[in-house]
């Protein structure tokens, strides 16, 4: 017993190695690597929403590829995907001599990861085949006989766009984790990212886990996780604020989100749930990104009575960056003067505030998960406006803030 607590304590320490290593590769992705691990950990699957270009299909085949021993199976999908194609073709060695049967290696039948790019594009006549390796890893072969069993663990699927018409949304019910991304918003590391380009660098870290010691945690120790009456609560005073917002999630899923909490506190090195794990939902409850802020909000104001003020703070950074959006192509001396008169100064008394919630959070031992997320956006935004504004060298943006 003790040796397999310390495998699995291992394997949540190479995890979160990875996470770190990801999280320096890939910038303004930390929050979406660290729950695509969760949800991996958990035996579910995700969504990464975003438009191209945006290294959604770069990060997903970086964290799919440390896993050591895994069969990795990877699709793009378009409307004329066959079944086939997806599960396995039809052998024609064996046609030739009057058997019909399918060839699986290679395919969704046989792996234990996936990646689905462009998932909402799936044919009608994968769908239901689709939905069953979702759902049961099951696979029903088109010769007959008894399903397959699949041994998927976890699927990293992505689009360019939500989905539209009834197939596409039974397949979107069954992907618990959504994540949406977009282009990188803070300068520096735009700048980060154009240096990369041009200079080489020496090899990075490269962490692995094995194959095995994934399967122990997400069957054995993360479901270990012990989920305290605390958290319980929480879950049905959450669900009954969002209920009061006019947000319902089903029964299932807010079931399915208790193992995402226990595999956030696995990942962390942890046995039991805590409120921080709870910031895991904001990507869980809700339908449409519309309802994301308004989830995020009631997710985050119970982990820390903080987080309303922190909040707050973030309407008002984003409504800073909308203006700045709404100023393109005024003249620079037009965006000098807002800037140096009204955005400037806001953004810094803003990093002022949010600075001392961060210190008072630390001080009395509660999540500062939700303000690090909103003094994130509010570098970002500032160095914006310095950028764009002001003039500043994005090289030099975080040594002006």
């Amino acid at each position: 017993m003790a040796a397999e607590t310390n495998d699995a304590l291992d394997t949540a320490k190479q995890l979160r190695a990875i996470t770190e290593e990801l999280t320096g590769r890939f910038y303004e992705r930390e929050d979406v690597v660290r729950t695509l691990i969760v949800a991996m950990l958990a035996g579910q699957h995700s969504l990464v929403l975003g438009p191209p270009g945006t290294a959604k299909s770069e990060l997903a085949r970086e964290l799919t590829g440390r896993i050591e021993g895994a069969n990795l199976w990877e699709i793009l999908l378009s409307k004329f995907t066959a079944p086939t194609r997806m599960f396995g073709p039809v052998d024609v060695g064996a046609l030739s001599r009057g058997e019909y049967r399918q060839v699986f290696d290679g395919r969704a039948t046989w792996a234990h990861i996936a990646f689905i790019d462009e998932i909402f594009k799936c044919s009608a006549a994968a769908l239901n085949e689709t939905l069953g390796l979702l759902n049961e890893r099951l696979y029903h072969p088109e010769s007959g006989g008894e399903p397959i069993r699949c041994p998927l663990i976890s699927a990293i699927t992505a689009s360019n766009e939500l989905p539209s018409g009834e197939e596409s949304a039974a397949i979107y019910d069954r992907l618990l984790v959504r994540m949406e991304v977009g282009y990188l918003a803070d300068p520096s590391n735009f700048a980060a990212l154009i240096r990369s380009a041009v200079a080489s660098e020496a090899a990075p870290s490269r962490t692995t886990i094995t194959l095995p010691a994934l399967q122990h945690a997400v069957a054995e120790a993360v479901p270990a996780v012990d989920v305290p009456d605390l958290i319980v609560d929480a879950l049905c005073t959450l669900r009954a604020a969002l209920r009061r917002q006019e947000l319902l999630s089903s029964d299932r899923r807010w079931r399915q989100s208790v193992r995402l909490l226990q595999a956030s506190a696995f990942l962390d090195g942890r046995d039991a749930v805590g409120e921080a794990d709870l910031t895991v939902l904001t990507h869980v409850l809700w339908d449409s990104p519309a309802q994301r802020p308004t989830v995020e909000r009631e997710v985050l104001q119970m982990i820390n009575p903080d987080a309303r003020e922190a909040l707050d703070l973030a309407d008002a950074i984003e409504e800073l960056e909308a203006q700045l959006d709404a100023k393109a192509g005024q003249s620079r001396e037009a965006l000098s003067n807002w800037a140096i008169s009204e955005a400037n100064g806001k953004l810094a008394r803003a990093g002022k505030k949010l600075a001392k919630l961060l210190q008072a959070a630390q001080a009395s031992g509660r999540s500062t998960v939700s303000i690090e997320r909103v003094i994130a956006r509010q570098r970002a935004v500032h160095a914006r406006v310095l950028t764009e504004a002001l003039g500043v060298d994005a090289s030099m943006v975080q040594a002006q803030l």
